[in-house]
């Protein structure tokens, strides 16, 4: 092994990482020494940088939550080997080898790219446990997806349409729009020239099931279209503000708020987690899922692709080469 590897660093809160250079890590007792092929920027990532991320770090700390790479050391009697594919999620992807519980490692499908894999599990694992385990949809239903043509946004589409629903993708911009068809929408909606959110899904015959990764004015106007029985599905707040849902509206048209933190069910209930993956996987192998990268950048450009986030002009998820 070389004596020294890359990694990104975040010295400050509301600084950008910066690329350093240390020691090869030494694998920790019980976990699994990896070689990172490629790892993938979220939202999430944007947020612990501001020190505004509900499982706060200090810096210094090497960001990232997930990524894709080769078992370089194993426990013996571990389920790894040297040369095993890995999904990893895990806090610290960005840098060129890690060490991660085996826990936060998942053989990958033999099909699947170190790309495809990367930033698979958080944006997949999140829209796959809140359409099925919290809104339960069902075949034939009707989903509206907000930030659709983000990075957990085309998942829920993609998935949506897996699970036999009807989609609808609204997005900022018309170039936006075709990859959200492309990845199963029905119908698209362009939020930049829709003066009244609310009136155009009820024009499209309302929905059963809202998926919010947005907040905001979107969020509410969204709900305002839900039918009744509907489910409104809170999974975070790009936009910047909560949603201020009606909830005497909630209560008369019974609708269901549920809130989906898919890193909270490594406490809350492991099992699903790992069991929804399993079935993202199997998902994949059959063809039904299509992972999207908008950009694909070495470690040392990391800072263009936090101001990517921030600028909200990528489509689909942002992958680093560490």
């Amino acid at each position: 092994m070389p004596d020294r590897y890359s990694i990104a660093k975040v010295n400050a809160f509301g600084e950008d990482p910066i690329i350093e250079h240390t020691p090869a890590p030494r694998r920790a007792q019980g976990e699994v020494l990896l070689r990172v092929r490629c790892a993938a920027l979220n939202f999430a990532d944007l947020l612990k940088a501001k020190g505004q991320y509900q499982e706060r770090a200090e810096p210094p700390f090497i960001p990232g939550l997930e990524g894709a790479g080769e078992v370089l050391e194993a426990p013996e009697n571990s389920e790894f080997a040297p040369g095993d594919r890995v999904a990893i999620c895990h806090p610290g992807t960005m840098a060129e080898v890690i060490s991660a519980p085996q826990t936060a490692c998942l053989k990958m499908p033999g099909r699947m790219s170190f790309e495809q894999a990367a930033g698979f599990q958080i944006a997949y694992g999140t829209s796959h446990l809140a359409l099925t385990m919290r809104a339960d949809l069902k075949e034939g239903e009707t989903l509206a997806v907000l930030g659709a043509a983000g990075g957990v946004g085309l998942t829920a589409v993609e998935i949506g349409r897996a699970l036999g629903a009807r989609v609808i993708g609204i997005a900022r911009g018309a170039g936006k729009l075709q990859a959200i068809r492309d990845a199963g929408a029905e119908q698209v909606i362009d939020s930049a020239e829709c003066a009244d959110l609310k009136a155009a899904l009820r024009e499209l015959g309302g929905v059963d099931v809202v998926y919010d990764p947005v907040g905001g004015a979107p969020g509410e106007a969204a709900f305002g279209a839900l039918r009744r029985g509907g489910r409104f599905l809170v999974i975070g707040f790009a936009g910047g503000r909560t949603p201020d849902l009606p909830l005497n509206h909630a209560l008369v048209k019974n609708i269901a708020i549920h809130g989906l933190y898919w890193g909270g069910y490594d406490s809350l209930n492991p099992a699903a987690r790992r069991n929804s993956l399993s079935q993202l996987f199997q998902l994949f192998d059959a063809g039904k899922l299509f992972p999207v990268a908008d950009e694909a950048l070495p470690l040392s450009r990391i800072a263009e692709g936090y101001e990517m986030l921030r600028s909200r002009r990528a489509i689909g998820k942002i992958l680093i080469y560490p």
